[in-house]
């Protein structure tokens, strides 16, 4: 089942299809388009609150409400019943004027669905109390009919705001790239330019620190380039001449001279975006149970009531009067009010719930389908590790200090450098000194004198080329573990070597073995090398891991794994996530990454804890088993109800007015709630 979650078209309290985004609601890419959604949010905005304003004094001259609190006398007056119809006409025709459309379109294109039932419930309850109002009688419905437009303009608003998420992903996502560039002129001199301006062969300067402007070439220079937001790579990736760079990543220590190889369409990062943007397209347009249940109570309630008046008038002798007072009340006892808000309120609940733990719903049809999940995909760098080195190993060759001292000396070097490894030795040091004669060896290391001794801080390749290699297996094992190792010379002698390692999150073993534990796999998918992927894999204890997978590539293999006939969600916290979030059943976003996988994807980890995503599994199941009690619920209330308002029970006495119908209806809507609220209990969080 392709239960896909981008399809934001449907699962509002009444499922429509918005006409802003209907068959093309994904394509949020063009401005115009971000600008029409965005006006339809705000005119629902504005519907609702005035509906609401409205709401409160036609409540209050609604006689029904005043005998139910005693305040008639103090609070009708002599043509209180013209107010209350001037008042509900407004709310109608204003506030309703979104679903009267909805109930047009869906029946001009043949699909009757809850608009159509909604429609046709504010206007025979509309209709009826005008009537009603002319004859004099005090019988109406303007107080359902004004509550009900409310709470499902109210519904839609905070649909629609959820869907304009995709859009911003895609601005996001370009906004990776530089606006400016440093293009060098045929004089040596350098002049910036707008990126949109260069051409395949320009050579820019790119100084440390800054962004990539285009896919190009090293012809000058050396570096370390942060790809991870592209690539997963978790390490910098060390850059001479005629290596690569891709636009949008971040040079590292060194000024480098490049040549644009590719720019505009062609670029990775514009590569990125547009598998977004068929992800996210390409999902299949799905009907939830509410959705689907209302179709059929829509056709029971509209023949019900049309049955209901020919059978009585006909039939019986009762007369038109009688007949219409049967047929309205089918109509009103069959509004969707419980079925409408059968699922939105269990929903609202459980976003409350999740909300206060740290964990944000965006898609409330993907977050029903996380119950289905029977695969779960992690991202490594940042999922399940920290997304930052830390060391895991020192060894002492020799020089009689300890490994605490060979860590030390380490981090008074490398203190001096912005390097993310060197970054990682300091953070685990406790202890640093004083350095003079401090210096760079390009692409190698770093040296100085510390404490009065000559310390240097390198790579393996430093020590190969110096001859200094040590014969020691237990270099290989930890390359063997993806591991990288800096060794430590002091006074020219090979003193030790540290290890370091992107630090594994205390969390994600427990987590994995949480999911596990309720028949979920576990599998992650990583940019990073195999040794680094399986070292992972075997400390967290995962069923599956996938490495060496570049960012075009992630989303074929959610696909592929989507094949194999499993649902599945994919958790990621990178810009390379995106398209493979969006590919995914479920999109699960940890809350420290980039804005671009959390506009991505359907569910967000504030606290980006893998425990986390057990918890929001487990919400799900509860979820789910709640919607379906209010679903049985307001599908079997109208099952018994609605033959009762049809006045199938005459003949024993039992004839049920439409102001008992409203007050039958209400009640059905009011057990939802409560209902939902019960929910609580129900969530992981209550234990």
């Amino acid at each position: 089942m392709d239960h896909t979650h981008a399809s934001h078209s449907h699962g509002s309290p009444a499922g429509h299809k918005h006409p802003a985004h209907g068959a093309h609601h994904n394509d949020h890419s063009s401005s115009n388009g971000g600008h029409d959604h965005a006006a339809m949010v705000a005119d629902y905005r504005k519907r609702f609150w005035v509906a609401l304003a409205l709401t409160v004094p036609i409540l209050a001259l609604a006689p029904m409400v005043q005998e139910l609190l005693g305040v008639k006398d103090l609070l009708s007056f002599p043509g209180d019943s013209y107010v209350l119809a001037v008042l509900s006409t407004t709310v109608y025709f204003y506030g309703g004027s979104p679903f009267l459309k909805g109930l047009l379109s869906e029946v001009s294109a043949r699909n009757i669905g809850m608009m159509t039932l909604i429609g046709v419930a504010i206007s025979a309850a509309y209709i009826y109390s005008v009537a009603m109002v002319i004859v004099g009688s005090e019988e109406t419905f303007f107080w359902e009919l004004v509550t009900l437009i409310a709470i499902m303009l109210f519904g839609h608003w905070i649909e629609m705001k959820s869907v304009m998420g995709a859009g911003k992903a895609l601005e996001k996502l370009a906004r990776l790239m530089p606006d400016t560039a440093h293009l060098m002129l045929d004089d040596g001199s350098v002049s910036d330019v707008p990126v949109s301006q260069l051409k395949n062969g320009d050579q820019l300067l790119i100084k440390p620190g800054e962004k990539v402007p285009a896919d190009a070439i090293i012809v000058k220079g050396e570096t370390s380039v942060n790809e991870s937001m592209l690539t997963g790579e978790s390490k910098p990736v060390a850059k001479a001449e005629g290596l690569q760079v891709i636009g949008g990543s971040i040079n590292g220590e060194g000024s480098i001279t490049v040549r644009v190889a590719k720019t505009g369409d062609e670029t990775f990062l514009s590569s990125v975006i547009r598998l977004v943007e068929e992800a996210q397209k390409s999902k299949s347009k799905t009907q939830d149970l509410a959705n689907t249940a209302a179709k059929w109570l829509t056709y029971i309630a509209l023949s019900g009531g049309f049955l209901t008046a020919l059978g009585w008038t006909l039939l019986t002798g009762q007369g038109f009067a009688f007949a219409m007072e049967r047929a309205v009340t089918v109509m009103v006892i069959a509004c969707p009010h419980a079925l409408g808000l059968a699922v939105p309120l269990v929903v609202a609940r459980s976003t409350a719930i999740a909300a206060t733990n740290g964990l944000l719903i965006r898609d409330r049809t993907a977050f029903e389908e996380a119950r289905n999940i029977q695969a779960i995909i992690f991202d490594k760098t940042g999922t399940l590790t920290r997304g930052e080195f830390g060391i895991t190993d020192t060894l002492i060759f020799s020089g009689g200090f300890t490994p605490e001292e060979v860590v030390a000396f380490a981090a008074s070097i490398e203190a001096h450098s912005e390097h993310p490894i060197a970054k990682g030795i300091v953070k685990d040091t406790k202890e640093k000194w004083d350095v003079t004669n401090f210096r760079a060896i390009t692409g190698k290391g770093a040296e100085g004198v510390v404490k009065g001794k000559d310390v240097k801080a390198v790579s393996p390749g430093y020590v190969r080329a110096k001859g200094l290699f040590p014969d020691d297996p237990r270099i290989e094992e930890l390359s063997k573990q993806g591991k990288t190792v800096i060794f430590v010379l002091i006074e020219n002698v090979l003193a030790g070597a540290i290890a370091l390692a992107d630090i594994v999150r205390p969390e994600s073993k427990k987590a994995i073995a949480e999911l596990q534990r309720m028949g979920i796999q576990c599998i992650m998918l990583t940019g990073d090398n195999k040794q680094v992927a399986d070292w992972v894999g075997q400390q967290i204890g995962l069923d599956e891991v996938i490495a060496e997978v570049l960012p075009d590539q992630k989303a074929a293999k959610v696909k592929e794994i989507q094949s194999r006939g499993l649902v599945v969600a994919m958790t990621g916290d990178g810009v390379n996530d995106a398209p493979a979030l969006a590919q995914a059943n479920v999109g699960i976003a940890i809350g420290a990454g980039t804005d671009v996988a959390i506009e991505t994807a359907d569910i967000i980890l504030v606290k980006s804890n893998p425990l986390d995503v057990v918890a929001i599994l487990g919400l799900a199941r509860a979820t789910y088993r709640k919607m379906i009690q209010n679903l049985f619920w307001a599908t079997g209330y109208n099952a018994v109800a609605i033959p009762a308002a049809a006045g199938a029970f005459f003949p024993w006495g039992i004839v049920l007015s439409p102001a008992i119908g409203a007050v039958f209806m209400s009640s059905s809507t009011i057990i939802c709630a409560i209902n939902a609220q019960l929910l609580r209990l129900k969530s992981p969080f209550s234990k």
